[in-house]
């Protein structure tokens, strides 16, 4: 684990994080496990997507390609993107890569996230409070899957992001929303 200066990064790389993770995240994980099987990893193909309809809002599927960009070791691109972490963004990021269109805590934090998933093979489980291009933070959790389409090598990253509670972000007084003054 990371360690940020002035508290411990909030991830889970075991099991631990079913007993603090939201209902849908669970059952996500279970989903994922029994695609997998004996496999170390289920494919994308194990996928169908009318089975993953409860999820898809929060849904996000990353391809992996090992070309290492200047950042990274791997080159990681979004190729589909629910309406919640669109949303959490305040824009579209589909076909960008993970450098140019992440969310969250900083870059180096994502990028972290993505290693340990594509280098262990196994789910990682992020929870955080970060602003949203709204203004408002997210305290929410995200859920980093691998998928691999050789049962090998992670070709893709299923991400599921769970938001709880938004709450308006700013420090200023005023800047929250009612607190501009009538215009009237």
């Amino acid at each position: 684990e990371r360690n940020y200066p002035g508290r411990h990064y909030p991830r889970s790389k075991g099991l631990d994080f079913l007993n603090r993770c939201r209902p849908a995240t669970a059952a996500i994980s279970r989903s994922w496990n029994a695609k997998r099987g004996t496999r170390p990893m289920p494919a994308r193909a194990d996928l169908a997507p009318v089975e993953m309809k409860p999820w898809l809002a929060g849904m996000a599927l990353i391809e992996v390609k090992r070309q290492p960009t200047v950042q990274f070791p791997y080159t990681l691109r979004y190729r589909l993107i629910g309406t919640r972490p669109t949303h959490l963004r305040g824009r579209e990021v589909t076909g960008l890569t993970v450098e140019e269109g992440y969310f969250g805590e900083s870059l180096a934090a994502a990028l972290e996230n993505y290693r340990l998933v594509i280098e262990e093979k196994k789910p990682v489980f992020d929870w955080d409070h970060t602003p949203a291009a709204s203004g408002f933070a997210r305290e929410g959790e995200t859920l980093l899957l691998p998928l691999s389409g050789d049962g090998a090598a992670v070709d893709m990253v299923l991400v599921y992001q769970e938001v709880d509670q938004w709450i308006w972000a700013r420090d200023e007084p005023g800047d929250g929303p009612g607190d501009k003054p009538d215009a009237g």
